[in-house]
């Protein structure tokens, strides 16, 4: 029984989920901010595509936070959207999907491709666990100016320094360091950027 492996812990699956331990996702308050989450994202991809007056509106409810002149292209995928921070100067292209079991930071002046994908969520390796719906989650971070190129996916803990590049279809499993190319799977890094580049 999935309950045993919470034996003597008094807390809720949502408070055992925002601590980052293992849960079970059936609990009712997640459910209700998640059943709100594709609501508000419905109502944004509607209000976008139909030229409606303060879309935004829509974004600034979902989202934990969203700083000035950030943009994304609908449509968008999130677990809660609570746990979803977003700098200044970002654009999201289309088909964004961020599950936010964990926090999510993505910094100013980034740029994400479409269909790019950050994952915070984990389960078990071991079957039996995995089985039982067991799941927990790391955040993850994408410094400022990081530029994710279509189809990439950022596995759960994983932090992108500053000014990073990251080719198209990358895996990325681990951290990547500041100023630097990465492509693959998983995602390698080829080459170092000079921060005084221009072109």
């Amino acid at each position: 029984m999935a309950t045993e492996y919470f034996a003597g812990d008094p807390r809720t699956n949502r408070e055992r989920m925002l601590a980052g331990d293992y849960y079970i996702a059936d609990d009712a308050e997640s459910n209700a901010i998640a059943a709100e989450a594709l609501r508000l994202t419905a109502q944004y991809y509607h209000a976008e595509a139909n030229g409606l007056p303060d879309a935004r509106g829509y974004l600034v409810r979902l989202l934990g936070s969203i700083g000035d002149d950030s943009y994304i292209k609908p449509p968008l995928h999130v677990d809660y959207g609570e746990n979803i921070h977003i700098g200044d100067g970002v654009f999201i292209n289309s088909d964004f999907t961020a599950l936010d079991v964990a926090r999510i930071d993505i910094g100013d002046h980034c740029q994400i491709g479409p269909k790019v994908q950050l994952l915070t969520p984990t389960h078990p390796i071991a079957p039996i666990p995995r089985r039982d719906k067991l799941e927990a989650a790391e955040p993850i971070v994408l410094e400022q100016n990081v530029w994710l190129g279509g189809g990439v996916v950022v596995c759960p803990g994983v932090r992108i320094g500053k000014n990073t590049v990251v080719g198209a279809g990358a895996v990325v499993t681990k951290d990547l360091p500041p100023n630097a190319v990465a492509v693959g799977n998983p995602a390698r890094v080829i080459r170092e950027i000079d921060e005084n580049e221009t072109i």
